[in-house]
């Protein structure tokens, strides 16, 4: 085929590609079905002018289309690891990770299920044999739900619902299409009729074998990219490369999934790479596969739906039937998971609420399209495959896709209004109405400095401040005096900004590098569900939410247990500095927003909103401040390190716009200017390194500074430090509970605790001692211990309890004393002490 008209052919698919998304907006249909619509056509368009005998000038053209070297292993190999890795970079992992119940039912589960139903299906209304009708049922289990994303984002659906349907895109296409390379494997051997055990028990193997090469690909391109750190434009050429190697290298030389590995290594990547890349490498990245994967689901779609009007071609009476049959099913699959399997996820608190008018719009946005015709073509290309077989595999495929996008996808939208999804609820109706309020008075004041700088005519100043003026006080008292809104919802629409303004602020601090780019995704993370937490449950949710952003997750106790146990520090020390990191950062930021309360929130909600906000803000920095001092007291010289090197990363930031600035003026020229950036980069890099935290180090010099310990010489402290065994609890948690047997008593390195017993309380902090009485006594717990703050503790067993009693006079005292403030006058008890 001439090279000029492939060329000619490419170019004009990117005009189709950019005017396809103006004209999908102006006539408010999915973009995915205008691209089909316009393949279609083109593809029919082409048909009829080749066959025609009206002319035959355009034949060559017609030609060039139909003769397109569109193959199953061009969708496969190039588009499909393209959409499956940019769809990776770009979700919020952290976030989903709190959704991952609800996300693996929509994709695995889903699809398992939808395999299944269409299979039994069509092998019950055809003559075709079970592997068949099972390889039908996994090609139309692949689902397109970037449609019913796109319009849940414009309507302001509940982003926790739009990010479940995000991630069941990525992984649903994962195991589908696992699923389809194992029935298509008993296809071609002929196979008619497998056991579903045995494939079953094949289907682990794919999906672990494709996750762990995805994950070693994506080490090694990291591994590589952090060593030419100063070199952008080749970060971003091991990227592209990333995606491609993983999939052919799984498929071809491990023989597991594909696809699989790409989204394992999106994933890693996601993961991994913006601690380990420069932010604005990273930030490229991001763009530069933003438009690949644009590009990449504009082409497949096009580029699929040209091949319609040829898989068309043999279709008979009979197949129409079959085609319902399929429709029949897979609708019906989807009916069981989304009104039956999620709402008991949901009745055992596994997964979120998702209210029936969302469930209706997820079942009539399950669009198909570009994957499950790419699928088919594979089958109808295979010379393995019988004839009768690929005939029925592309029809149906095909007929499906076609009722999806032109039934479904032309109607979403009209079935979304009929829901109600498309009206604002009044408290976002309200949230709304602040947002004209707020930007209007900003708008008055950035006006009213611009008049005065230029020395307009005072007239035509005071007349248009009046017409303006009129209108802000209209929107404040619009604002103000909207009777649907209760008090605790005004409350609620504060929270929401103060957290929306949070998460601005935090990417405002990202831009500066103030912020590392790894501690941002975990702050931006902890800003996205308070606003999810106040939009769902008001101030007890902000509150809820807050408190979650200091807990001490599991990977923590995981990585303390490692510690304790297999003497593993290194994943307990790189853990405790991300923590450290974190709380820096967040008191960072929760500084800067008390400013923001009163001049912005005060003005709309009034002055009670506002000063209840600063009461929830003071709460959450004293909590913050408790945390970090408690970190601060149980590893010293840490946090100073951490704070030497946030002031070390502003002085740089400030240094870098200082050059910017002067290369701007003319003060510099791009010569001195370039050698200034060689510079500073270099400087950022040393600067960029956390310092490293050494756990066994720290631990003795904590046991230092208790007075307990402080006659002991450092040969006994390293063997204390060894035997102790540290315990990290969260404010609010039960440490210890009533008529437990006591083992072990515990040194407070950090924090405070509420003992209560006999109706009696009273509270313990650092370098205080707890448990020892218990065990003198030789009876069961009648205390109940609760953290009150964030709170780390030393356990030590009773033996060594005992042991270290003996030889150290000094305890021996503190536990006497202790004994005596409690009234606990026992003869045995001090008979105890004194025999150690």
């Amino acid at each position: 085929m001439d090279i000029v008209l492939i060329t000619t052919g490419i170019a004009s698919l990117f005009i189709v590609i950019g005017l396809a998304e103006p004209l999908a907006e102006r006539l408010r249909l999915p973009y995915s079905v205008i691209l089909a619509v316009i393949g279609i056509l083109i593809g029919m368009g082409a048909i009829f002018f080749l066959r025609t005998d009206l002319t035959d000038a355009l034949n060559p053209v017609a030609e060039a289309i139909l003769g397109l070297p569109i193959r199953s292993n061009v969708f496969l190999y190039v588009f499909l690891p393209t959409l499956l890795f940019q769809a990776t970079l770009g979700m919020n992992l952290l976030r989903m990770l709190d959704d991952w119940v609800p996300i693996l039912v929509l994709a695995v589960v889903a699809v398992v299920v939808a395999t299944l139903s269409v299979g039994y299906a069509l092998f019950w209304a055809s003559a075709l044999p079970l592997a068949a009708c099972l390889l039908i049922g996994s090609i139309v289990s692949t689902t397109d739900p970037s449609a019913v994303v796109s319009i849940f984002r414009s309507i302001s659906a509940p982003r926790r619902l739009a990010r479940i349907i995000e991630g069941e895109s990525l992984l649903n296409d994962a195991a589908a299409i696992a699923l389809f390379g194992l029935f298509m494997g008993f296809v071609m051997l002929g196979v008619p009729d497998p056991k579903l055990g045995d494939a079953i028990a094949q289907f682990p193997v794919l999906i672990l074998g494709g996750a762990l090469s995805g994950w070693f690909a994506a080490r090694v391109a990291l591994w590589i990219m952090g060593n030419i750190g100063r070199h952008e434009l080749a970060q971003l050429s091991i990227s592209v490369a990333l995606p491609y190697l993983a999939y052919i290298g799984s498929e071809q030389l491990v023989g597991a999934s594909g696809v699989v590995a790409v989204v394992a290594a999106g994933l890693t990547l996601n993961l991994v790479g913006p601690g380990r890349l420069q932010p604005q490498a990273w930030a490229k990245l991001r763009e530069l596969w933003d438009i690949l994967a644009h590009w990449a689901g504009a082409l497949i779609f096009i580029l699929a739906a040209l091949l319609i009007p040829r898989l068309l071609e043999e279709v008979r009476l009979g197949d129409f039937a079959l085609v319902g049959v399929v429709i029949l099913a897979a609708i019906a699959a989807r009916v069981v998971i989304l009104f039956g399997l999620l709402p008991l996820l949901t009745a055992l608190r596994l997964s979120p609420p998702v209210e029936r008018p969302y469930r209706v719009a997820i079942l009539w946005g399950g669009l198909r399209g570009a994957v499950t015709l790419a699928l088919a073509l594979a089958v109808t290309e295979s010379f393995r495959v019988p004839d009768g077989i690929q005939r029925v595999v592309g029809i149906l495929a095909t007929g499906f896709t076609l009722f999806t996008l032109i039934a479904q996808g032309t109607t979403l939208r009209w079935i979304i209004g009929r829901l109600g999804l498309d009206r604002l609820s009044p408290i976002d109706d309200a949230l709304s109405r602040q947002v004209v309020a707020v930007a209007l008075q900003t708008v008055r004041e950035d006006v009213s400095r611009t008049t005065e700088n230029y020395e307009l005519s005072h007239d035509i100043v005071r007349s248009e401040a009046k017409r303006f003026g009129e209108r802000l006080d209209d929107a404040v008292k619009t604002a103000e005096d909207n009777a649907d809104i209760l008090d605790r919802d005004r409350i609620t629409l504060g929270l929401i900004a103060l957290a929306g303004h949070e998460r601005d602020t935090i990417l405002a601090r990202m831009r500066e590098r103030t912020i590392s780019a790894r501690m941002a995704e975990q702050v931006l993370s902890d800003a996205e569900r308070l606003i999810e937490g106040a939009r769902s449950d008001g101030r007890s949710g902000y509150n809820r939410a807050a408190r979650q952003s200091l807990s001490y997750g599991r990977a923590f106790r995981i990585s303390n247990l490692l510690h304790t146990w297999l003497s593993l520090s290194a994943p307990l020390a790189r853990i405790t500095a991300d923590r450290f990191e974190l709380l820096l950062s967040q008191r960072l930021v929760l500084r800067d927003l008390g400013t923001f309360i009163d001049g912005r929130i005060r003005r709309i909600h009034g002055r009670r909103v506002a000063v209840l906000l600063h009461e929830l803000l003071t709460r959450r920095i004293d909590a913050v401040e408790t945390a970090l001092e408690g970190l601060r007291l149980q590893y010293p010289g840490y946090a100073e390190e951490l704070e030497r090197r946030f002031i070390r990363r502003t002085a740089l930031r400030l240094e870098e716009r200082e050059y910017a600035t002067m290369r701007e003026d003319g003060l510099i020229g791009a010569e001195v200017y370039t050698k200034l950036m060689e510079d500073l980069v270099a400087r950022r890099s040393a600067v960029d390194d956390r310092p490293q935290l050494d756990i066994a180090l720290q631990r003795i010099e904590l046991l230092r500074q208790f007075p307990l310990f402080s006659t002991l010489d450092t040969p006994d402290l390293k063997r204390l430090s060894r035997v102790l065994r540290t315990r990290n609890v969260d404010a609010g948690a039960i440490f210890l509970r009533k008529d437990g047997i006591a083992k072990s008593v515990y040194f407070i390195a950090s924090g405070a605790v509420e003992i209560e017993t006999a109706g009696q309380s009273w509270r313990l902090g650092r370098g205080d001692m707890f448990g020892q009485l218990a065990i003198l006594m030789k009876k069961a717990r009648k205390t109940e211990v609760r953290a009150i703050a964030p709170t780390t503790v030393l356990e030590l067993g009773e033996d060594r309890f005992r042991r270290l009693l003996r030889r150290n006079p000094a305890l021996k005292d503190t536990v006497r004393e202790s004994a005596e403030k409690r009234g606990i006058a026992s003869e045995d008890v001090f008979d105890e002490i004194d025999a150690a």
